[in-house]
């Protein structure tokens, strides 16, 4: 069994790396290969969740890579896996073959092998590198019109939010280490000695705040929305922000352990839950209000994992997953269709896509919490939980919910108004409606999908299928919502949701805005860039100054010390060495040429010669004694 978990690894993250490094030339076929490999990966999650296995390799001394599929990740695995195949499955409609297909394909199975890697690692080393691998992953598929300098600006601001966040894992794994969790294994880490146990908890936090855009990280998420459309439907539902609130529920006795951090957790998932909420209504575009709706919905998530409510987190995250995932592929089915994402310029767009129009009335009542679609039982999970720990919290939660119902209202009033009179009408003037392009046949499957799983995936909230969820996940006692909480819920949703209808109309365009430090994202990018990135790029001016002056300019004066000792060296080699060597030979030729002299060729010379050198050896011996 343990083959299937390395194949269920190694499918997406080698095919991704194959198709990524394909090119153009296969642009044709590419969007087969890769639909062809996520379902696959769906067919190998769906058995790696029944087997469960585990596997194991050396990594470092002390730190193994372990992936093991337990009642959490079996739930994640086949959540990732099937949406992935929809959106890929959308694409292959949406992404043209003038686009770099493989690139595209590639990166986003890339993308859901970094998710897969995360969702199953045992060890906080190996964890790590899947978590980065998302990171650097979805900087590219953001980024993936690089040309635009709008959308490369867009794709940093959203990697180095989160990678400053990201630090927080570092952090906790060298506390880990230092308090004696030498194996780095996530479920020793509550076990960290002494103060290491907070700084351990505060490094996870802080890492998984910022993957999942809350407070004070939300921004990054607005910026994300300049990528292509697929790439929003899978980052905003399965994977990338669904990474932190998995992480923070699956270190729930991290959590726990520390007496802070699940409270600290619970408020920050509580408020930004609301204050995203009220983001989201404020927003005239409608990817934009989608992307706040998700905070706000992983809120809900960051709630439960800080309120002993495991399970209540997992049926939200996984019926968000599935609503998000075709609000976000219908948004981009208008975007290509009708040239548009302004909610005044899609008046009428459901009526002109009827397949796009009635997917997303599922996923926005869904969205706004209806009884008895997905999201109304889920939160009622997250609330009961809520409850349980604060009456604080469940007045907090229970008032995000009803500005759930708010924003979603809102984009579907929008999209549901009938077509405008008079066709010279466009979106300059407030309206889409100019000819609509026509829409693959092969978009309008996986949106249906995923609207049928939105309505029905409540089912896990009910009293069999919930109390077969805490068992699977190990969550046995926690809180279940009572009747009357239920029926709460359910009545502040409906009536929030008719007022809405039944007041948009009769309020001019203008009013239908909020403030403008709601429509700005609270200002948070703002804030980050006073705080953050203008101290950061001062930082690093200064050192650039200080490297080319000091650094730099000493380098530059040992190098010019160089030359002027090589200079002195070369001078003495030419006038000293040199000139020694050249009378050396001067001297031998000069020797040479007298030893030539006697050298006559006449008899009688040489004899004389003879005579000569006995007598003075002659005269020398005699001195000598």
């Amino acid at each position: 069994m343990s083959a299937l978990l390395w194949a269920l690894i190694a499918l997406p993250l080698g095919a991704g790396t194959v198709l990524a490094l394909s090119g153009r030339r296969w642009n044709g076929y590419v969007p087969v290969a890769a639909l062809a490999t996520a379902l696959a990966a769906l067919g190998l999650a769906v058995a790696v969740a029944f087997a469960r296995p585990q596997v194991s390799a050396p990594l470092f001394a002390g730190v193994r890579a372990g992936l093991r599929v337990d009642g959490l990740s079996a739930v994640m695995v086949v959540t990732v896996a099937a949406v992935t195949a929809a959106v890929l499955a959308f694409s292959a409609g949406e992404m043209g073959p003038g686009e770099d297909r493989g690139r595209f394909f590639g990166v986003m199975l890339l993308f859901a092998g970094a998710m897969l890697v995360t969702v199953t690692a045992t060890t906080l080393a190996l964890l790590l590198m899947a978590w980065e691998l998302m990171g650097a992953t979805s900087w590219a598929l953001i980024g993936y019109w690089w040309r635009q300098p709008r959308r490369a600006q867009a794709a940093d601001t959203a990697f180095l939010t989160t990678r400053t966040a990201d630090l927080g894992l570092y952090l906790a794994a060298g506390a880990a280490m230092a308090g004696g969790v030498g194996s780095l294994r996530l479920d020793a880490l509550s076990f960290a000695g002494g103060g290491w146990l907070h700084l351990v908890s505060a490094g996870v936090v802080v890492a998984a705040l910022g993957k999942s855009a809350q407070l004070p990280f939300s921004f990054w998420l607005s910026r994300a929305m300049e990528g292509p459309s697929p790439v929003s439907a899978l980052l905003h539902s399965a994977a990338m922000v669904a990474a932190g609130a998995y992480l923070l529920l699956r270190l729930h006795p991290l959590l726990t352990a520390t007496g802070w951090a699940g409270p600290l957790v619970a408020w920050t998932g509580a408020v930004s839950a609301l204050a995203l909420g009220v983001v989201a209504a404020a927003q005239r575009d409608l990817k934009q209000l989608l992307a706040a709706s998700t905070c706000a919905q992983l809120g809900f998530m960051v709630l439960a994992a800080g309120s002993r409510g495991v399970a209540a987190g997992t049926v939200q995250l996984v019926a968000h997953a599935a609503v998000k995932a075709g609000l976000f592929l219908a948004a981009g089915a208008w975007l290509t269709a009708l040239g548009t994402q302004q909610l005044p310029a899609l008046k009428g767009a459901a009526r002109r896509l009827p397949p796009v129009g009635a997917a997303f009335t599922v996923g926005a009542l869904t969205l706004a919490g209806l009884a008895p679609l997905s999201l109304w039982a889920a939160k009622d999970e997250v609330l009961a939980a809520a409850l349980a720990e604060s009456p604080g919290l469940y007045a907090v939660g229970l008032a995000a919910g009803a500005v759930s119902a708010v924003y979603s209202v809102k984009a579907l009033w929008y999209v549901t108004r009938p077509q405008p009179v008079h066709p010279a009408v466009g979106p300059a003037t407030g309206s889409a409606a100019g000819p609509a392009a026509p829409l693959d046949r092969s978009a309008v499957l996986p949106l249906w999908v995923l609207a049928a799983a939105a309505a029905v995936l409540g089912v896990l909230a009910l009293p069999g299928p919930a109390h077969w969820l805490r068992a699977l996940l190990g969550a046995r006692g926690e809180p279940s919502p009572h009747p009357w909480e239920a029926g709460v819920s359910a009545a502040v949703a409906l009536i929030v949701t008719g007022v809405m209808w039944w007041l948009l109309p009769r309020l001019p365009d203008s009013a239908r805005a909020a403030a403008p430090w709601a429509a700005g994202w609270l200002h948070l990018e703002r804030a980050a860039h006073a705080l953050l990135v203008r101290p950061v790029m001062a930082l690093a001016r200064a050192l650039a100054v200080f490297d080319d002056r000091v650094v730099d300019g000493a380098a530059r004066q040992l190098a010019r010390g160089g030359l002027a000792l090589a200079g002195l060296a070369g001078r003495a080699d030419d006038r000293g060495l040199d000139a020694a060597v050249g009378a050396v030979a001067a001297g031998a030729r000069r020797l040479g040429s007298l030893a030539r002299r006697p050298q006559t060729g006449v008899l009688h010379q040489y004899y004389a010669q003879a005579v000569v050198g006995f007598a003075v050896l002659t005269l020398i011996v005699l001195l000598v004694r």
